[in-house]
């Protein structure tokens, strides 16, 4: 699991967009396409090299109910594991 301090970033090559046709977010990668809910879509846009895990856990808690710091660091785990997100410190 990623560390709590950890300040992930875009993968080289990855977009996001909104997919019309789904009605969801998507993350493009080279790989190929990942359909996110509502709550990983917030996390991906919040991947900008600058925010750590932790920070990301509690301005979701803003808006979203159960959020837990875990989950957040799980969630960038997976995504970094698929190249989507590059995770540096």
């Amino acid at each position: 699991m990623s560390d709590l301090f950890t300040t992930p970033r875009l993968g080289k090559g990855v977009k996001t967009a909104y997919d019309q046709t789904r009605g969801s977010h998507v993350v493009l990668f080279p790989e190929g396409v990942l359909v996110l809910n509502e709550t990983a879509a917030a996390v991906v846009g919040m991947c900008d090299g600058r925010t750590t895990i932790a920070e990301m856990a509690e301005k979701l808690a803003e808006d979203f109910d159960g959020v837990r710091v875990d989950d957040v660091a799980e969630l960038v785990t997976r995504l970094a594991a698929r190249r989507v997100v590059v995770t540096g410190g």
